[in-house]
């Protein structure tokens, strides 16, 4: 069994890689790296994907053979899991999601006191002890688990607090799509408690239709609606509730750079903590140019929330995000949170009385064009003839980039071409890609 943290957790398959054994393995191994943290307790939450109730039973089942409490939450976004770690002190939380993926694929997302992702050095000590032997504590000493009813009405009221009091949403019509993910119950009652009209999709979940044409991967549906229903905006998140992407009232598609540029166009400071905003990799270079314009300066982190954050941490930073949609609002919550991000960039508008193309007109995205390749094994990105060919399209795009990467959540290539123009990204993208084909 060849377990190993990805850039968001451990990931993969039920059928061959998060099986029921896996979980046991992490729950227990996670447990005694944790409880060298003097760290007792772990929350446990989910999202709605059918294997959930299996592996969770799993899981938790390692933890008390570690000697660790645990308290479940049942199904929770992994941004309320993480808010409630660090609210209720002295405990460590644990998600089960494979976030955007599909119902096939699960995942096992850890976060530590503080509500951050795990630190690569108690990643590794983990992975250290997961093949090892499986023996559990002194009878006496095995942990206890019981069920944490309030957590979703917690992660309410605390999504409500981050709104400013003198702000209503009461002349807002919503379309909100929570991807029949871990969101279903908790996010349109958000929305509705603080006066909003909303109009729920992707609230009905099966345990099969997670992120099944919906979701903040597929935000056409809620642009459909939007235009439909004449709402004012529309938002689509993803099916672990850390992920959001925006649509204004004219239908236009709001991405993580997006956001990303509204929420910083309207903070009026540009010093301290507030000097700087982080991006990653794959963020627009419209968007980094458009930042710097604003008085800020702008940085990259490898692609991966956990990346951004640490970046935000090492900078004294508060804002940062990923173009997929991940957005960290550190004055708010210690992680990406769709719901809590959807909320700040609507009351920035209101209380700035702009629409989002008023904003967003003050800075010009490059060309990009996205593509992700399926492959079998994702060391083909090392052949030399792909480095060589990348090498020359770089050399032959004056003003642009090129990343080609491996994902580290599936197993999938990811090409990323900018150019000054939409025809010359394209032509080199799908040049790359058809040379990554012809590899496998």
């Amino acid at each position: 069994m060849n377990l190993k943290f990805g850039t968001d957790g451990i990931r993969g398959p039920v059928e061959t890689h998060i099986t029921p054994e896996a979980c046991l393995r992490i729950g227990h191994a996670t447990g005694i790296v944790m409880k060298e943290q003097g760290w007792n307790t772990v929350m446990i939450g989910k999202d709605t994907r059918v294997s959930g109730y299996m592996l969770e039973s799993a899981l938790q089942a390692g933890f008390i053979a570690a000697g660790v409490n645990v308290s479940l939450c049942g199904p929770l976004p992994t941004p309320g899991v993480a808010y409630l770690t660090r609210s209720l002190r002295q405990k460590f939380g644990v998600v089960i999601s494979a976030s955007h993926n599909d119902f096939l694929d699960n995942g096992i997302k850890i976060f530590n006191s503080d509500g951050e992702k795990l630190s690569r050095e108690l990643e590794l000590k983990i992975e250290k002890i997961l093949n090892g032997d499986l023996k559990p504590v002194k009878t006496e000493d095995l942990g206890k688990a019981s069920r944490f009813d309030e957590a979703g009405a917690r992660y309410i009221e605390f999504c409500k607090s981050t709104v400013p009091s003198n702000i209503s949403f009461s002349s807002l019509r919503v379309v909100l799509d929570c991807a029949n993910g871990a969101c279903y119950k908790v996010s349109p009652s958000v929305f509705e408690e603080l006066g909003a009209e909303v109009i729920s999709i992707g609230i009905n979940p099966d345990g099969y239709n997670i992120n099944d044409g919906c979701g903040s991967t597929h935000p056409e549906l809620v642009q459909k609606e939007v235009i439909k229903q004449r709402a004012d905006f529309g938002i689509s998140l993803d099916g672990d509730g850390d992920r959001v992407i925006l649509i204004d009232k004219e239908g236009n598609i709001l991405d993580g750079d997006d956001l990303l540029y509204i929420l910083a166009f309207s903070n009026p400071n540009r010093v301290g903590a507030w000097s700087g905003v982080v991006g990653t990799l794959m963020s627009n270079l419209g968007l980094e140019d458009g930042i710097k314009k604003l008085g800020y300066d702008f940085k990259r982190a490898d692609v991966g929330d956990k990346y951004v954050s640490k970046l935000l941490a090492k900078n004294g930073w508060l804002l940062g995000g990923e173009t997929s949609g991940h957005i960290i609002c550190k004055d708010l919550i210690s992680t990406g949170d769709g719901t809590i991000a959807a909320l700040k960039v609507i009351s920035s508008l209101l209380i700035l009385e702009k629409d989002p193309s008023e904003v967003l007109a003050n800075y010009r995205k490059m060309p990009q064009i996205n593509h992700a390749v399926k492959v079998i094994n994702k060391d083909v990105i090392n052949d030399k003839d792909i480095i060589d060919f990348i090498k020359t399209v770089e050399s032959d795009i004056t003003v642009g980039r090129v990343l080609v990467r491996p994902s580290g959540t599936e197993n999938k290539i990811r090409v990323m071409v900018e150019a000054p123009e939409e025809k010359v990204a394209n032509k080199y993208a799908k040049d790359i890609i058809s040379l990554i084909e012809s590899k496998l």
